[in-house]
């Protein structure tokens, strides 16, 4: 039976439960980079533009903290979904997410290993480096990605904790410098929270979904479900309050970003056109030494996502084993580690093949391993999106069409609201279809996607006990489908 399969230790607080979150969602990573791609379309308004995505993510969170309130297993959306819509979407949604998670870690290994050449060309440790460098640095990167997710969870989130809360803070010592200074010069402004002249308002939407992606990974708290020690509580409770802190921190980090660039149009050139965003603000308001500090520890946040997008992908796979939808070695849990090493080693090693595989797609280019990272992103966030539609479904026919008594009826304007906000940033991120080789990273999203969907329907025993599977662990009750 999987339930009496191999069990993951309970040993997690509410605090190590957000590290997973907030090392996913990589505030300071973002926080560098992701504001960029607005001010082509919103100008200055890039503040107000980040307070309308964290809108938009409350609405999506609601759906995980109450699918979290009522469940806790390691697949998160595998095991939500599948509860609450059936085993086959529940499989489609776990293999999803676990595409996300590998596209991600691509991500935050390669920009963990952009940063750290900045840095030591920025040093003057090393002038110049090429840009092939970076695909040998990842595949370091990697193996200490391996190294820390094998290790007893524990130690894991207690790194992730560390090197984003310390690299967050540096980056809000900084804001505060440019914040006084820029009050000082008679700079300060509230205008970032109004759309210029000459700028359409309907054009905050498009930098809307911008703003929303760079929130993606805020809910991996829920893959922690089994491994936590009040889960019921602690899990909800650490999804709302990354969303709560991730949505204050990009506005205010992004208003102290435009003010310190400057308003203008000659400012908002700058803003575009620079390769660290804070790192370029701490060279200007305080010293080099801070700049290239800054890139440093971008590298080690984009270190600590990788580490969080394997945990996660990790444990995914590791439920998705247990309960037969993968090879048995895939759910082997270590009897002194107690974490999933059969699932670790199978992420990392997907992970580097993924990675080489891009670069020979895009080796012709001037700027591989760039070309890498916006590909990679792309696609992940592109199967996140609609992992996210299956869950918001699914939590409207738990808690609305099935009844459940003790949530109030028109609590469902919530989850609805948040399927428009997806759906319009699914819409925005395909529409118009790209072309050339940007044409790469939706097709692949659409082929992962496909490649669930035409599994579950090639394969019904075997998704009907996945379903079977999920009324077993961990107290999962499985929605009943129709054949």
């Amino acid at each position: 039976m999987a339930g009496e399969g191999p069990r993951l230790g309970r040993e997690l607080s509410i605090w190590e439960a957000v590290g997973i979150s907030v090392a996913l969602m990589a505030p300071s990573m973002a926080a560098n980079i992701n504001p960029q791609g607005m001010v082509g379309s919103v100008g200055r308004a890039i503040p107000l533009t980040f307070a309308l995505a964290t809108a938009g993510v409350l609405l999506v969170a609601y759906t995980f903290v109450r699918l979290t309130q009522k469940f806790h297993h390691s697949g998160s959306v595998y095991g939500f979904v599948g509860a609450t819509l059936g085993a086959r979407p529940g499989v489609v949604a776990g293999w999803g997410l676990l595409g996300t998670y590998l596209f991600y870690s691509v991500v935050t290994a390669t920009a963990s290993a952009r940063f750290l050449v900045s840095f030591l060309d920025g040093t003057g440790l090393w002038d110049s480096p090429p840009d092939w460098i970076v695909l040998p640095i990842v595949g370091l990167v990697l193996l200490g990605v391996l190294w820390l997710t094998i290790s007893p969870i524990r130690l894991g989130t207690r790194v992730l904790l560390i090197v984003e809360a310390s690299t967050v803070a540096l980056i809000l010592v900084v804001a505060i410098i440019v914040l006084v200074k820029v009050s000082g010069d008679g700079k300060f402004t509230t205008s970032p929270f109004t759309v210029s002249t000459g700028t359409d308002t309907s054009a905050l939407f498009l930098g809307v979904v911008f703003g929303f992606l760079s929130f993606a990974g805020f809910e991996a708290a829920a893959t922690l479900g089994e491994e936590t020690r009040r889960p019921r509580r602690d899990i909800p409770r650490a999804i709302l309050g990354t969303a709560i802190f991730g949505g204050v921190y990009f506005v205010f980090v992004t208003w102290v970003e435009v003010m310190g660039f400057g308003t203008d149009a000659a400012g908002l050139e700058k803003f575009g056109a620079s390769g660290s965003l804070f790192g370029d603000l701490g060279t200007q308001y305080v010293g080099a030494w801070l700049g290239d500090l800054i890139s440093l520890g971008a590298a080690i946040s984009a270190f600590g996502c990788a580490l969080a997008c394997a945990v996660g992908a990790s444990r995914l796979l590791f439920a998705m084993a247990r309960d037969g939808l993968a090879p048995a070695p895939l759910a082997r849990v270590s009897p002194t580690r107690r974490t999933p090493v059969g699932a670790a080693a199978g992420v990392v090693v997907a992970a580097g093949v993924i990675e080489v595989v891009l670069w020979l797609v895009y080796r012709s280019g001037s700027d591989t391993s760039l070309a890498v990272f916006v590909a990679a992103g792309v696609i992940g966030t592109l199967v996140l999106l609609v992992v996210y539609v299956l869950a918001s479904v699914g939590v409207i026919r738990l808690l609305f069409v099935c009844r459940d008594v003790s949530v109030r009826m028109w609590e469902v304007v919530v989850p609805l609201a948040g399927l428009v906000v997806l759906g319009y940033t699914l819409y925005r991120n395909v529409i118009p279809l790209p072309e050339g080789k940007s044409l790469v990273a939706p097709l692949v999203a659409a082929v992962w996607l496909l490649v669930g969907l035409v599994a579950v329907l090639a394969a019904p025993r075997l998704t009907r006990r996945a379903g079977a599977a999920l009324t077993a662990d961990e107290g999962l009750t499985a929605a009943k489908e129709h054949a």
